[in-house]
């Protein structure tokens, strides 16, 4: 009597560790897909660090040109001679 007692305790237990690792396991491919989620998320965040790094060079890029297209408008608006507004060097008339 106290075999089949010793039996059924032990067959409960296992019965209970096998739920338990079968729940453990189900909750480790969950946060599997997780992990796998979040890694594709860092290298999107990596492109889009790039890609902003990228962005940033081309506006300091066209920044430098916006600057040289200034200084260039200044020159033209300070050669101006003549309120028809042509250029200084337009009215240059030769002598020959």
């Amino acid at each position: 009597m106290v075999l089949w007692i010793v039996i059924g305790v032990v067959v409960l237990a296992l019965i209970i560790l096998v739920v338990s690792v079968l729940s453990v396991l189900g909750r480790l491919s969950g946060l599997d897909r997780a992990m796998r989620r979040l890694l594709q998320r860092q290298e999107q965040a990596t492109r889009l660090q790039a890609d902003a790094e990228a962005l940033q060079e081309t506006i300091l890029g066209l920044q430098k040109r916006a600057e040289v297209a200034q200084e260039q408008i200044a020159v033209i608006k300070a050669g101006r001679g003549d309120s028809n507004g042509k250029h200084s060097l337009q009215k240059v008339t030769t002598a020959w």
